[in-house]
């Protein structure tokens, strides 16, 4: 069996653990051999979406723009891994008509255990009413209704998170299963 093209979109607050997940969910399907292509929220806003804000237009725009690039990997069989917040669940709707076998991954923290892990502060000022827009604090987060996958970070470790990624993959036959060889 041939690695599938594939969709994973992490969504989630700030802070909920997206992109560390991602990162290890990266490392482990390269080990495998497997075509990986990781976008990231904070990554492509350094240059495919430089010139977009916050406002919910340009958050629209920005998840339309990664739609396109995941779209023109997945259809060639490459595997996406997408940690956006993409907080409106319509933009996220868009990704998943638009894209290859999409995969909605709802990484889940309480806003509690989000702030706290916020080195920045952003949530801090968000809450004092400095920062407007911050998304689940001022602004929106509509949650995913009926994901592929939900993750707990404030509960599972990583290795949990990734192991529940790789078994979906691995059970809808988007990546080869890992053939573990028996001790001697």
């Amino acid at each position: 069996m041939t690695q599938q093209g594939f969709t994973l979109w992490l969504t989630g607050l700030s802070g909920a653990g997206k992109t560390t997940v991602a990162v290890a969910l990266e490392k482990e399907l390269h080990n495998r051999g497997l075509l990986i292509e990781r976008l990231d929220g904070d990554t492509v806003r350094e240059g495919l979406t430089r010139d977009l804000g916050f406002s919910k237009e340009d958050r629209d725009k920005n998840i339309e723009r990664v739609s396109f690039v995941a779209k023109l990997l997945s259809r060639n069989r490459v595997g996406v891994v997408a940690s956006f917040i993409s907080p409106y669940r319509e933009a996220r709707d868009g990704v998943r008509k638009n894209t290859t076998n999409f995969i909605e991954v709802y990484v889940n923290a309480p806003l509690e255990v989000c702030a706290s892990r916020d080195v920045k502060g952003l949530y801090a000022k968000a809450m004092s009413g400095e920062l407007k827009g911050f998304t689940g604090v001022n602004d929106p987060y509509e949650a995913p209704e009926n994901p592929e996958i939900t993750l707990r970070t404030d509960q599972e470790s990583i290795e949990q998170s990734v192991g529940k990624i790789v078994a979906y993959l691995e059970q809808h036959a988007l990546i080869p299963v890992l053939e573990v060889e028996a001790a001697s």
